[in-house]
């Protein structure tokens, strides 16, 4: 995990977390396997479970998913908060995780992804995609997701000692957006049937 990234989701957790401080929330990672860093001890607070979870075993991975397009391992509204980061570009249809997402995120549930607009070729084991913000929010409206912050650190203002500047990260903060029963039903249904 590269310190940019790191960077970027502790201002998410003070930006956006603070009033669930002293609550027992859940706390999902997706991507969370601990290659060369994680996200975990960021989200070390009393009340808070994280779980790590990824599509293959291995250190900081609690739970491994059957498919990153179908999470029956989480219940519908099963989770206050998503995080993600440098995942979504090794992800082929990201935008169905998207829709899993959605539907384990409690109703005034928050997530953040974070994902590289820029930077060498990484596959791991496929390396698909580069994200802006018109990207992102794009992706946020087709899965029901309400943008609250949303750009790219395109500056190389800080000297991040591991060269991640490079990756100019672009960064989507958003909550899951109450679009009623039919909406809501048909994106259940499109979870299940687009679905490779």
């Amino acid at each position: 995990m590269h310190l940019s990234s790191l960077h970027k989701m502790k201002d998410f957790k003070e930006k956006h977390l603070k009033d669930l401080m002293g609550k027992e929330i859940k706390i999902l990672d997706l991507g969370s396997q601990d290659v060369n860093g994680s996200y975990k001890t960021i989200f070390d607070v009393p009340g808070w479970h994280y779980i790590g979870v990824d599509a293959a075993p291995g250190k900081n991975v609690d739970v491994i998913l059957t498919s990153p397009y179908n999470w029956s391992q989480f219940a519908r509204s099963s989770i206050d908060v998503i995080i993600s980061g440098q995942a979504f570009e090794h992800i082929d249809f990201f935008w169905l995780t998207v829709l899993e997402m959605r539907r384990v995120l409690k109703d005034d549930g928050i997530c953040c992804i974070i994902a590289p607009s820029s930077g060498p070729e990484h596959r791991y084991p496929v390396d698909c995609w580069r994200f802006y913000p018109d990207g992102l929010t794009a992706m946020a409206a087709f899965g029901g997701l309400k943008p609250l912050e949303v750009y790219t650190q395109w500056n190389d203002d800080t000297d991040y000692t591991d060269g991640s500047n490079i990756w100019h990260d672009s960064v989507l903060i958003a909550k899951k957006a109450n679009l009623g029963f039919w909406r809501d039903f048909k994106l259940s249904l499109a979870s299940v049937f687009l679905r490779p």
